[in-house]
């Protein structure tokens, strides 16, 4: 009988991040849904940061078994929302792991021990590698395992259930992916209302306009500070210069057609935002930008027809008074026009009735559920 021994280390050199970031491949080798991650996009990503006080906000960990990499994970703590909600919590993320409950508690176990050291005392995940407030890889997959991601959401093997529940952890709360049909889509023509009530109410929609990005950076910053509830206890609207941070990084793939801002006057008072889905590009690079990789990006590219609905807020005065219709409609109308036939809006909370209900009433298909696990340390 061969015992096979399960050690973990911490991600310190670049031979380590290298083997942190090529697990995936072994895990999914043959599974045709998943999408390889760009590596130079990835090792950007995870680059461990610091605070003003030098200490690092987040922390990765290698899985050995007998030697070769069996999981890993990352370990998150993010200040500024803990200050915010007076919270003491910390978060994980880029979790893959192999199907032995072993190397997920030694995974889990690392974590949690690299956050009690910094007084933490409840783990939450998985969320985005820049922290719970990131709108990527949100939540672990739970259902339609039999369906490729879209850009910048979870893909999982199923297992990873029963890995995750077999450490402790508990449902924290769901977040939905509704599935967008062209042909399924306002069924009735919405647009004599949208009029109705842009009249009644007085706003407007603007598409976007690159030139100006800095005051649209400003706009959506009005907007996400009013929007935001109070009450969810892993966000907060993000300062100005994360929004451009995140700008910049969506500039290149964002179509402005698919971006839209609502004003009333000059006062901004919602927003929504749809990106192409790239994932049906990366989905044939193998994570990697070679010359020939570049030419099937320039073919494919062009062959989009899904896109990713993955923001939209509406500032509370403003609310059940058509905004958000008017701004699903508009990019209905933008996309359609552009040869986009499906679509998906994600990741939508549990709790959040109103944004469900509006998404449902356009015509929008729940198919997927991912779920975000809590456990106290």
């Amino acid at each position: 009988m061969v015992v096979m021994s399960t050690t973990v280390v911490p991600v310190r050199s670049r031979r380590d991040l290298r083997r942190f970031l090529a697990l995936p491949w072994s895990i999914y080798r043959g599974n045709p849904c998943w999408v390889p991650p760009l590596l130079a996009e990835q090792r950007r990503e995870l680059a461990v940061a610091s605070s003003p006080d030098g200490e690092a906000s987040r922390a990765l960990f290698l899985a050995l078994r007998d030697r070769r990499p069996a999981g890993r994970i990352a370990a998150v703590v993010d200040r500024t929302l803990n200050r915010a909600k007076q919270s003491q919590t910390g978060y994980f993320s880029r979790f893959e792991c192999v199907d032995d409950p072993e190397v997920a508690s030694a995974l889990f176990d690392a974590a949690g021990a690299w956050l009690r050291e910094r007084n933490l005392l409840v783990l939450k995940g998985p969320v985005s590698p820049e922290g719970p407030h990131g709108d990527d890889c949100k939540g672990l997959l739970i259902d339609a395992f039999d369906r490729p991601p879209v850009l910048m959401t979870s893909y999982n093997p199923p297992y990873y259930e029963g890995l995750i529940e077999g450490c402790g952890f508990a449902k924290d709360f769901d977040v939905y992916a509704y599935l967008l049909d062209k042909d399924r889509l306002f069924s009735r023509d919405p647009g004599k209302v949208i009029e109705y009530a842009q009249r009644r109410y007085g706003f407007r929609l603007d598409t976007v306009k690159l030139a100006n990005l800095e005051d649209e950076i400003r706009a959506v910053k009005h907007v996400l500070d009013l929007a935001v509830p109070a009450e969810w206890p892993d966000m907060i609207a993000p300062s100005l210069e994360e929004l451009q941070v995140m700008a910049e990084r969506m500039k290149p793939i964002a179509d402005p057609d698919l971006v839209v801002i609502a004003r009333a006057g000059d006062e901004p008072v919602g927003f929504g935002i749809a990106l192409p889905d790239y994932n049906r590009v990366l989905i044939h690079l193998n994570g990697r930008m070679t010359p020939l990789a570049i030419l099937k990006y320039l073919y494919f590219r062009r062959r989009i027809t899904w896109a990713r609905i993955f923001i939209l807020f509406v500032v509370p005065a403003f609310r059940k008074k058509g905004v958000a219709h008017a701004i699903y409609y508009h990019i209905f109308l933008r996309g359609t026009g552009k040869g986009y036939t499906h679509g998906e809006g994600s990741t939508i909370g549990e709790p959040n009735t109103q944004m469900r209900t509006d998404i449902e009433s356009i015509g929008g298909q729940r198919y997927k559920t991912y779920r975000i696990y809590r456990k106290d340390l």
